[in-house]
């Protein structure tokens, strides 16, 4: 009875699809989407809401601060941090790591302060509009995913 799926074969096609040869692309395109979706939503919020006292305009900064996280993160690549292929410059290893932990720091706080927004300014003031909120959330939850699925779902070996 412990093997009685073995003989299940899901997926079987004769498609033979390499996903590794397409990983950069897919990856790339998923992150851009979910960058481009997060803006798409802001910028949505801002035009139905273009009055300051509904939503105000200094709430737009999480959304460039997690923008600036996204190119931090992403402009440091995985053999500078292991110290593979960066051993010269300014600090090294220890300087990549630090640029990239800062880049985090960046972009976990833009997502904590997009929270804070949302329940802050909206939910628990009990405003019958809590649209800005959720979008302020969004935006910074869609770029912060997408920094990493742009940073983590790249493989570099197809870069050398």
């Amino acid at each position: 009875m412990s093997g009685f799926l073995d003989g299940i074969r899901c997926g079987d096609c004769e498609c033979n699809v390499d996903w590794g040869e397409r990983r950069n692309t897919i990856a790339s395109i998923a992150a851009g989407v979910l960058f481009f979706t997060g803006w798409w939503i802001i910028i949505d919020a801002a035009v139905k809401y273009p009055d300051e006292v509904q939503f105000h305009h200094a709430y737009h900064t999480c959304g460039v601060i997690a923008t600036v996280a996204f190119l931090m993160i992403n402009a440091v690549s995985n053999g500078q941090v292991r110290g593979d292929s960066y051993s010269e410059g300014c600090l090294g290893q220890i300087g990549a790591r630090v640029w990239l932990f800062i880049g985090f720091m960046l972009a976990f706080g833009s997502l904590i302060a997009s929270m804070w927004i949302l329940f802050g300014g909206f939910v628990v003031p009990g405003k019958e509009f809590v649209y800005p909120g959720i979008a302020i959330f969004f935006q910074n939850a869609f770029i912060f995913f997408g920094g990493l699925v742009f940073k983590f779902g790249r493989t570099e070996d197809l870069w050398q």
